[in-house]
């Protein structure tokens, strides 16, 4: 799939995400706490892109790896930045993001966040990509 095919179906989902969590009651003005998933079977490449992530501004958390039912060892971590549920904001996050993920050949797995309100509990609204 090309970056442009990837660029476009990112934006789908995060028009699904926030429309789904608006639905749901999440507060349209919050600040919310926005996880973008990163996963390599190469670490020095995660690492690379972990750099220039936070280069880029966001805060980066510690790679984990992670042993898959398969046998096989895969390391990933998150990049986190903080804003509105703002579509444009996500989709020039996204698309940068992307584009660095394709650049050094690791997997963009796309972006969470989670219900902000009162009325149900958290663990129920979680909308992780």
């Amino acid at each position: 799939m090309s970056i442009e095919q990837q660029i476009q179906e990112q934006r789908e989902e995060n028009r699904l995400i926030v429309s789904e969590l608006l639905a749901d009651g999440s507060e349209p003005d919050a600040e919310y706490i926005i996880e973008h998933h990163f996963v390599s079977h190469n670490f020095d490449r995660l690492e690379k892109v972990a750099v220039e992530a936070f280069k880029l501004g966001y805060e980066v958390n510690d790679a984990e790896e992670l042993e898959l039912e398969d046998g096989r060892v895969v390391y990933c971590f998150d990049a986190v930045s903080n804003h509105r549920l703002d579509l444009e904001l996500l989709d020039k996050a996204c698309e940068q993001l992307l584009q660095l993920a394709t650049k050094q050949k690791v997997e963009y797995e796309g972006w969470g966040t989670y219900f902000i309100g009162d009325d149900v509990e958290a663990e129920q609204k979680e909308t992780l990509h």
